[in-house]
């Protein structure tokens, strides 16, 4: 029995998967590599093949048509045989000796029957080539070492959010969580972070630096200018994640607030953009957003509306959409998130 299997969605990722490989290599026997090609029409088919024959007990590669990174991640769901399942995307990598650390504590959860859900850890946003990297951490809202519930989780303050790098499910709660990600479609991590903590129950924090987050690739997801381009899916996305989880009738309060933070920022995300985008078109389709939440999940809309973010986000007219877009500024100064 594998404790964790890594599934690593790659398309067209020859020129850094190996990178990323070599890291998570490291953590030895007990883990499931999968690495999920999905269509690729450079040498990364190549590159996994060789890396499935010369470690033959760790890593696996299914070859897929092609169906966006939402589909290769369901891919590797379906066929996952570890306890613990993650994603590291393939242009992003793993601290060795952090990594080291968390599965020694998976093994343990393993081999004791711990009934822990979700282990969180730390991740880096890591601009390699500006030399600027900046830990983000979760030590204000989780007790460290220590199995949580809950009603043990403090609350979040505003720019914290439990992305997808500093996640590691259960798999099994991945698969009964009801999370579906959709193919073709960018910016599914959202989905993938917040529809399945409405299934976790208990949780456990360490206070170390995994995952490197790589910020800088040309054409990246989360750059503005391909965010704003891309503002459909983004827009997509965002419904889908009130779509796939009723979050009014998630019944402990605190699990509740954690996730609806997380609905708040990705909205906020898509407005900022939207606003960003500025023409007639963008702005309208950002009033339909809004229109949606408030017509189609009104409980939600009373809390996201009268938020920080959502006051921020529906300023009235241009002077209202600058002090947004200064906002969204500063923010990334501090916190280089795209």
């Amino acid at each position: 029995m594998k404790v964790l299997t890594i599934t690593v969605p790659c398309y067209n990722s020859q020129g850094y998967m190996e990178h990323c490989l070599t890291t998570l290599i490291s953590g030895g026997e007990d883990i499931e590599i999968l690495i999920v090609d999905d269509g690729s029409t450079d040498d990364t088919a190549a590159i996994a093949d060789r890396w499935a024959a010369e470690h033959p007990s760790v890593v696996r590669v299914i070859h897929q048509e092609n169906a966006g990174h939402g589909g290769a991640v369901m891919t590797g769901i379906r066929n996952a045989s570890g306890v613990y399942f993650r994603v590291v995307d393939s242009d992003d990598w793993v601290d060795e000796d952090a990594f080291a650390r968390a599965l020694d504590r998976l093994r343990t959860f393993v081999r004791e029957g711990a009934d822990v859900d979700l282990l969180v850890t730390n991740y880096i946003y890591d601009k390699t080539e500006l030399g600027r990297k900046r830990e983000i951490h979760y030590k204000r809202a989780f007790r460290e070492n220590t199995v949580l519930t809950w009603d043990d989780v403090r609350r979040f303050r505003p720019w914290e959010n439990l992305l997808m790098h500093a996640l590691i499910f259960r798999t099994d709660v991945l698969r009964r969580s009801g999370l579906e990600l959709p193919k073709h479609t960018f910016y599914v991590d959202n989905l993938y972070c917040s529809v399945p903590l409405a299934s976790v129950r208990t949780l456990y924090y360490m206070d170390v630096g995994l995952y490197h987050y790589f910020i800088g690739r040309e054409g990246q997801s989360v750059q503005e200018a391909t965010m704003i381009r891309r503002i459909d899916q983004q827009i997509t996305v965002n419904k889908l994640m009130m779509e796939q989880l009723d979050l009014e009738h998630v019944p402990n309060e605190r699990q509740r607030e954690t996730i609806l933070h997380y609905h708040d920022m990705i909205t906020t995300v898509t407005s900022i953009m939207l606003i960003r985008g500025g023409t007639p078109e963008h702005l309208a389709k950002k009033d339909a957003l809004w229109a949606y939440i408030r017509d189609e999940h009104p409980w939600e809309y009373g809390k996201l509306r009268h938020s920080l973010f959502g006051v921020v986000m529906n300023l009235p007219g241009r002077a209202g959409r600058g002090f947004a877009v200064l906002c969204y500024r500063a923010a990334n100064r501090i916190f280089s998130f795209n």
